[in-house]
């Protein structure tokens, strides 16, 4: 279950102007459960934990299980935005921080990302890999024409049908149903395909195919994941105070428009969590930054960023406030030792566990950043687990939704992402931008 604890933000607001807002809150979620308001064909996502079929995820296993009879190792995920973030974010945040370097027999494929860049060198490297791998593919795009993933599926897709007989066996395509380039070439060519679905956005999207086949393919339980989005699927749609999707949403649109706080920091103290900051920022910065208003959200790792970040969160502009995401046990036990010598000066902590070290330098830096003038918000889960970050993503989701109708922004478009794609294609010389190429080069 996830919990909201807005005690960190106390001193900064009065109770009464809180009130205001979690009635707001509440409208924008009678607006969002009753599928009123703007965008409402991209609703989708509400029900992905309950609505979800098991035949769906025994597909899922199905790829993993064809896949590894043939002895892949290496599974390269193609996909930009909301159709890789979500499944890294999973990875990234169940893995072991060091599974690639530990020796032993692995129980399943190592996953990479591509297609989320245009880096010439990446994809030169991530091709020096395959080279060496057992490999097959997942390509994750509604058209099969964005820039960055179709570049990426064409060079993958190229050295797997020169090295393997059985090629299109190694291709997965997730896209539209029934339009598309990558839809029309998986029919064409025979590749095992997955549906996005139409009424379920790219950022919205962790929860359907998109998230759960990289998911399962790395070995980790999407049926756990599922449950975990369940419950807060429905302790997120109860019109209540207390429905901590509601407190969230309140408390920062409160901070937002009536203290001037433009910045949201999402703070993790777990290294495994960095992939959960980049989703977030995807999801709330793609929904809520229109028509010049919105929250800019961004992301550190304590204790790490404290040594870099640190000096400007404690005394830079006061526009800011943090969202910790709080795991409250460790999944692993690390007790520090005592020293004869004590030359480091840690005897003090001898027999304590570092996760120890860790809240405290979590409850040290609250009470420092609190006096700064940083308001903080915290969101707790028990530990890292597929339960509580399929709550994580469901509750963020809910939040958004009625976080954006608060600001009365459509939370499910994204008109301003065209803007510099067009000028890409012009510069590209792109059929069709014959007129926007001329009109740009006469510009520059």
């Amino acid at each position: 279950m996830v919990k909201v604890n807005l005690g960190g933000c106390d001193s900064f607001v009065k109770d009464a102007d809180y009130k205001v807002y979690v009635g707001k809150a509440l409208e924008a979620l009678d607006v969002l459960n009753s599928g009123s308001g703007a965008g409402n064909d991209f609703l989708g996502w509400k029900h992905l934990p309950s609505e979800t079929p098991e035949s769906l995820v025994s597909e899922c296993e199905d790829v993993r299980d064809c896949w590894k009879a043939k002895g892949v190792d290496l599974v390269v995920v193609i996909g930009i935005g909301g159709s890789y973030l979500g499944a890294r974010c999973a990875i990234e945040a169940l893995s072991h921080n060091f599974a690639k370097q530990l020796s032993g027999k692995k129980d399943a494929p190592e996953v990479v990302f591509a297609g989320n860049n245009l880096s010439e060198e990446y994809l030169a490297e991530l091709m020096d890999l395959v080279a060496e791998r057992n490999t097959a593919t997942v390509v994750i795009s509604k058209s099969g024409t964005t820039t960055e993933p179709a570049v990426a599926f064409r060079i993958v897709k190229e050295h797997i049908e020169k090295t393997y007989k059985d090629a299109a066996e190694r291709i997965v395509a997730i896209t539209d149903a029934k339009k598309g380039a990558l839809k029309t070439l998986a029919t064409q060519e025979g590749y095992k395909t997955f549906v996005v679905p139409d009424n379920v956005g790219g950022r919205y999207s962790v929860l359907t195919p998109v998230g759960l086949l990289p998911i399962v393919l790395a070995g980790f339980d999407v049926r756990a994941m599922l449950a975990g989005a369940r419950e807060m699927e429905e302790a997120c749609s109860v019109k209540s105070g207390e429905n901590p999707a509601v407190k969230y949403a309140a408390m920062r649109n409160l901070l937002y428009s009536e203290l001037g706080k433009k910045v949201e920091i999402l703070v993790a103290y777990n290294p495994k969590l960095q992939y959960l900051g980049e989703w977030w920022k995807q999801l709330y910065g793609e929904s809520e930054g229109k028509d010049q208003k919105g929250i800019f959200p961004a992301s550190v790792n304590f204790t790490t960023d404290l040594h870099s970040m640190g000096q400007f969160i404690q005394e830079g502009e006061r526009i800011m406030f943090e969202t910790v995401v709080n795991v409250e046990k460790s999944n692993r036990s690390v007790v520090i030792g005592s020293d004869p010598q004590n030359l480091d000066q840690l005897n003090y902590l001898a027999g304590q566990h570092v996760e120890h070290c860790n809240a405290m330098a979590q409850l040290g830096t609250k009470l420092a950043h609190i006096d700064g003038g940083v308001p903080q918000l915290e969101v707790s889960i028990e530990n890292l687990s597929a339960y509580n970050l399929g709550g994580l993503f469901q509750f963020f989701e809910y939040a958004c939704g009625i976080s954006a109708y608060v600001l009365g922004i459509n939370p499910f478009n994204q008109p301003g992402v065209e803007a510099y794609k067009k000028n890409m294609f012009a510069l590209l010389e792109k059929p069709g931008y014959e007129e926007q190429t001329k009109a740009i080069k006469e510009r520059l």
